[in-house]
């Protein structure tokens, strides 16, 4: 498998932690140098290990948060 490479534009906020030091963060990320996406996965607390998450574009991104408005 390849190497996957990312770069963390942005931290928006943090979502929850868990009692090891684990973050569910949104971010904005660039993965394998393309344009960053709003992306929702767990971080180690040195960024260098994550766990499965979402990528989302703008467009995505803003569809979700019309969603969540209105269920919640």
């Amino acid at each position: 498998m390849a190497d996957l490479k990312y770069e963390i534009i942005e931290t928006l906020g943090v979502i929850s932690e868990s009692a090891k030091g684990w973050k569910k963060e949104l971010n904005l990320v660039s993965w394998n140098g393309r344009e960053p996406k709003y992306d929702i996965r767990d971080w180690a607390p040195d960024h260098e290990k994550m766990g499965k998450g979402v990528t989302l574009s703008k467009e995505e991104a803003i569809n979700l948060k019309g969603v969540l408005s209105a269920n919640l």
